[in-house]
């Protein structure tokens, strides 16, 4: 028996017309196949605008194949151990931009880890402390030493599926909301909005996603 899982976007802003997406995935032995689309591969008649093809060995890489653009991004994952402590390393390739990041978390404890996050031929990076109070509330502050700012992130587990999440970008000014549910048995949702406080005129932007697991 095979397990899929099926996942579904919608989200609109004032600036852009409303635009959905859904992506189904199959777990064949040890890898998970993935494709993505978005309404403009349904729109009109199907077609490859907008579909992306992935194949993923979970802890080990992921290859996506931008069907119309003929680009691919490929990402390699490892762990290693420094000083006892685990390090988890991210290799990420865009070929179409030619850009490749360097991504790694070392793990303190439950509680505690640091990430840092760099473009190879830029000048700075982005590093992010995470810690997590009693199990339920998640601070995250991150720094970019590309442009000397900050950001904050704080998330809170409500009802023990449920989490609230709150992001400020301190360059942008946009504030950030969320409230998401993971459900084995009623399957998962997100529910987020944005809004740029430096523009108080423009409306904020609204995401929607749910996804499914299923046997088949």
């Amino acid at each position: 028996m095979m397990k899929a899982s099926v996942k579904a976007r919608y989200e609109t802003e004032k600036a852009a017309p409303a635009t959905g997406g859904a992506t189904i995935a199959f777990n064949a032995g040890d890898f998970k196949l993935r494709a993505s689309m978005t309404d403009a591969t349904i729109v009109n008649g199907p077609s490859l605008n907008g579909l992306v093809l992935a194949v993923e060995k979970p802890g080990s890489f992921i290859f996506d194949y931008n069907v119309p653009q003929k680009d691919f991004r490929f990402q390699f994952m490892n762990s290693i151990k420094v000083l006892e402590k685990p390090l988890n390393l991210n290799y990420i390739h865009f070929r179409g931009d030619n850009r490749t990041i360097l991504d790694g978390t070392l793990v303190f404890d439950s509680a505690n880890k640091v990430s840092a996050n760099h473009v190879l031929g830029s000048r700075g990076c982005k590093l992010k402390y995470s810690y997590v109070h009693e199990g339920l509330t998640t601070f995250e502050p991150s720094y970019d030493t590309t442009k000397n700012s900050w950001d904050f992130a704080v998330s809170h587990k409500v009802y023990g599926n449920d989490v609230c999440r709150a992001t400020y970008q301190t360059t942008s000014k946009n504030l950030g909301l969320e409230w998401s549910r993971s459900s084995k048995l009623n399957g998962s949702f997100k529910v987020s909005a944005s809004i740029c406080l430096a523009d108080e005129l423009k409306l904020p932007k609204l995401t929607a996603e749910t996804s499914w697991d299923f046997d088949i």
